[in-house]
């Protein structure tokens, strides 16, 4: 069950962080809300995760996943152009967080 949550908890971070960037354009102060709600449903699941999941898996794959899905998010929604060796990165990062996820103790 705590790996379903750290996998909702990377969703919620790839949508903070693309929130960000969109509550910056929008130009309406109500957007703004958007993000620090979601920040704080971020760090709740983030935190219901670890009771189940070692603090550097958890933290290494919610980083890692987040960071690869802000970066193909951002692609996708503004335009964000992505280098084919960027694309190789990220590409040595989901093997490490598959590696993370294997030699897990939970």
């Amino acid at each position: 069950m705590a790996w379903i949550i750290l996998g909702i908890a990377v969703f919620t971070e790839i949508s903070w962080a693309l929130s960000l960037k969109w509550a910056s354009t929008a130009g309406n102060w109500m957007v703004s809300i958007v993000p620090i709600v979601l920040s704080f449903v971020n760090m709740g699941l983030l935190a219901l995760a670890m009771r189940g999941i070692p603090a550097g898996t958890a933290y290494a794959v919610w980083t890692g996943l987040g960071a690869v899905g802000v970066i193909i998010g951002g692609a996708v929604l503004f335009g964000d152009k992505v280098s084919g060796v960027q694309a190789l990165f990220l590409a040595l990062i989901v093997i490490g967080v598959v590696g993370a996820k294997l030699t897990s103790a939970s």
